[in-house]
């Protein structure tokens, strides 16, 4: 059933190649003017394109749901990822990602197979994105809406005892802490130095669809200055252990359930800090990261510091720091409860 769903799929959708769940597929360099938005007004027509596509297309006797996402690669560009069952951290059977390449023509976003089977991205007559499958006598097989998901922890409230070290009033907390209309942006370090704790936080990255890799939306958070989780726009990869959600050279996400840029998205991150007795180590830091609500890492170590961490291992408490690598990304509602 399985191989028979996902030969229809891939018919269906005018997805050609069947990636495997470790393939790292980079597409290739864009030409023109990049685009770095940090807003959607400034982010440009293939903005409104991008994003996530769900519901369901003809599959044998009973319909088969789907999820897509489609990658803005700049200069009308764009790469569809399939997801039988529904989107990632939603429905997904992680078996498998079909994946195609489009392009923008005349309004309307074609992603085309030589076999005639064709998938378009334009409005419906309400304004809403829709992707329309159609096989090759022209029958279509399914419209898919794009929706906005959004985290089930996003905007959630500190608790009683919780530390507010960003509320979008002020950057008090913070070495290098600047704020612009009322969000926290990337490279500051907290002033006050910690241990173990539980924190949420939420983030924002750019919109920036000509870049590729890690120069697409970088930043990362630094469990006390020496650990990144990192931050990235890997909105439709394979998790790798560079990609946002992983523990940066270390360990990828177990599911990349990244949103794409412009969206926001929640961290939360239960750190357990190293442990030293006479200033040796004797049990390595961990940590669980639940990344837009789903869980990605589960209690994991770190062997060592990250390579690029502002502070070396050591028993003592450290700052917690935000990366700046030259990417606007924002951050907002970050709050910490210590561990005992």
């Amino acid at each position: 059933m399985f191989r028979t769903a996902s030969l229809l799929l891939a018919s269906a959708l005018v997805l050609p190649t069947i990636a495997s769940a470790f393939a790292k597929d980079k597409p290739k360099a864009a030409k023109g003017a990049p685009i770095v938005a940090s807003e959607i007004a400034a982010a440009g027509p293939d903005f409104a394109a991008q994003g996530e596509y769900a519901g369901e297309i003809k599959a044998e006797d009973n319909p088969l749901k789907l999820g897509v996402q489609v990658i803005a690669l700049g200069d009308g560009k764009f790469r569809a990822v399939g997801y039988m069952g529904g989107l990632p951290g939603d429905g997904w059977d992680e078996l498998a990602r079909i994946e195609a390449d489009g392009q923008s023509k005349d309004g309307a976003v074609v992603f085309t197979h030589e076999n005639g089977n064709m998938g378009t991205i334009a409005k419906d007559a309400g304004g809403t994105m829709v992707l329309t499958v159609k096989g090759p006598d022209g029958t279509t097989l399914g419209t898919l809406k794009k929706t906005l998901r959004t985290s089930p922890t996003l905007g959630e409230k500190p608790p009683a005892g919780a530390i507010v070290l960003f509320d979008g009033t002020s950057a008090d907390a913070f070495v290098n802490g600047r704020v612009k209309d009322g969000l926290l942006l990337e490279g500051p370090t907290t002033k006050q130095r910690f241990q173990s704790y539980k924190i949420h936080l939420e983030f924002m990255l750019p919109f920036m669809p000509n870049a590729r890799g890690q120069g697409r939306g970088n930043s990362g958070f630094y469990s006390q200055g020496r650990y990144e989780t990192q931050i990235l726009d890997s909105f439709g990869q394979v998790p790798q252990k560079d990609e946002c959600a992983a523990i940066y050279g270390i360990k990828a996400p177990r599911i990349n359930v990244c949103y794409p840029p412009l969206s926001w998205q929640t961290y939360d991150i239960d750190y357990t800090a190293a442990e030293y007795k006479e200033g040796k180590k004797v049990k390595n830091a961990r940590l669980t990261v639940r990344h837009n609500g789903v869980e990605v890492q589960k209690d994991t170590e770190m062997p060592h510091a990250t390579t690029a961490s502002p502070f070396p291992e050591g028993p003592e408490p450290s700052p917690l720091y935000f990366q700046d690598h030259g990417n606007p990304v924002r951050f907002r509602n970050i709050w910490l409860v210590e561990k005992k």
